[in-house]
C-alpha cells in the first residue's frame, strides 16, 4: 500500500468557499463516479484546512487531498488514464493553483501511537 498526500492550494480569485464546495461536490464525485479512474484507488479522504490563521498550518495551505493505492504500479495507472487527462487535470485547474502543488507518496506508516504501535513498519 502506499499513500499520497497532496498539499494544496486554492486558485487566486477563488473564495475559501468555493474551494470547498467545489472540492467536495465536483472534484471528489468527479473521480469516484469515473470507474476507469475508481478502480485503481483504494481511497480518497480530503482534509480541508481547519481554520485560516497560523495555528492551522502553513500559510495558504488550503487542504491536504490523501489517496491510498494498492502499488505504485495502481498510482501511475490512475494518473496515466485518459480520464485523468480529459476530467481530473482540467478539473484540478478550475480550483487548484496547480503550480504550487506539493505532494509525497509514502510507504506504509509506521505506528508510533495507536493500535498497531510497536509492531514495526
Amino acid at each position: 500500500m502506499v499513500e499520497l498526500f497532496a498539499f494544496i492550494r486554492r486558485r487566486d480569485g477563488l473564495s475559501v468557499e468555493g474551494f470547498r464546495d467545489h472540492w467536495h461536490d465536483v472534484h471528489g464525485p468527479l473521480i469516484r463516479d469515473t470507474p476507469e479512474l475508481a478502480r485503481h484507488i483504494v481511497g480518497y479522504t480530503q482534509h480541508p484546512r481547519h481554520r485560516e490563521d497560523a495555528l492551522s498550518g502553513s500559510e495558504g495551505v488550503d487542504g491536504v487531498a490523501v489517496q491510498r493505492f494498492n502499488s505504485i504500479d495502481d498510482f501511475l495507472g490512475f494518473i496515466s488514464e485518459p480520464a485523468y487527462a480529459e476530467l481530473i487535470a482540467p478539473d484540478e485547474r478550475r480550483f487548484i493553483d496547480t503550480a504550487s502543488i506539493e505532494f509525497v507518496i509514502t510507504d506504509e506508516p509506521t505506528v508510533v501511537i495507536g493500535p498497531r504501535a510497536g509492531g514495526g513498519r
